[in-house]
């Protein structure tokens, strides 16, 4: 079990502290507003009431000792800014921020956070990738040049084994795991030996036109 806080509860907040504490997780979630924080009250380990922006009292949280904190604040610019800055200077180690633009993106990271997020334009481009890419099941994005991939093998792979196929030499790709149409998990670092079957699904790791050359072969 992983322990975590999110601050700020609008829709983006509540739905990330709610997964996050059915996956078994421990979870503060805080926001200065009461409704928000009531209606929270059943999906986390702890709701609290309170303005991020008092720095004693977020302080008394103990939010250093977390695995990391989500912060999720919203239109106020400023307010997440300054709240990623106070997590920063009490030790945080892992923030994750919610950005509104690229320009919000790029000052959080300079004032501490960890990564940050665009839920909307993420969103949009998953959806754009997976309309756009039928035959890619998921899609994550990486650097520029790279994409890690899900996708349904290629005719031509189907009853060889990944040695055969040899794609790491073939198409510049890694097969970091497989799922079997049988299994519910993925296999992780598949044996050189395992044979792919046809509804297998492939998660692929490489650069963005060696891996749609593959999904062209499909």
């Amino acid at each position: 079990m992983k322990r975590f806080a999110v601050i700020g509860l609008g829709k983006f907040g509540f739905h990330v502290a709610k997964t996050l504490f059915e996956d078994g997780h421990e979870v503060i979630a805080v926001d200065r507003n009461r409704d928000r924080v009531q209606a929270m009250d059943k999906y986390c380990s702890q709701a609290v009431l309170l303005d991020a922006t008092d720095t004693e009292r977020l302080k008394a949280l103990g939010l250093e000792e977390l695995d990391s904190v989500v912060v999720s604040t919203g239109t106020q610019i400023s307010t997440s800014i300054l709240i990623c800055y106070h997590l920063k200077e009490m030790g945080v180690q892992s923030i994750v921020a919610k950005s509104l633009d690229d320009d919000h993106a790029v000052i959080l990271k300079k004032v501490g956070a960890s990564s940050t997020v665009h839920p909307e334009r993420d969103m949009a481009a998953r959806i754009a990738r997976g309309l756009s890419r039928p035959n890619i099941m998921d899609y994550m994005p990486l650097e520029d040049e790279y994409d890690l991939v899900q996708v349904p093998p290629p005719g031509s792979f189907v009853g060889k084994t990944l040695r055969d196929l040899d794609l790491r030499a073939a198409h510049g790709v890694l097969v970091i795991a497989v799922k079997e149409a049988d299994k519910a998990k993925f296999t992780l670092v598949p044996s050189p030996r395992y044979e792919i079957k046809e509804n297998d699904l492939l998660v692929l790791l490489g650069y963005s036109e060696d891996l749609k050359k593959i999904r062209d072969m499909g």
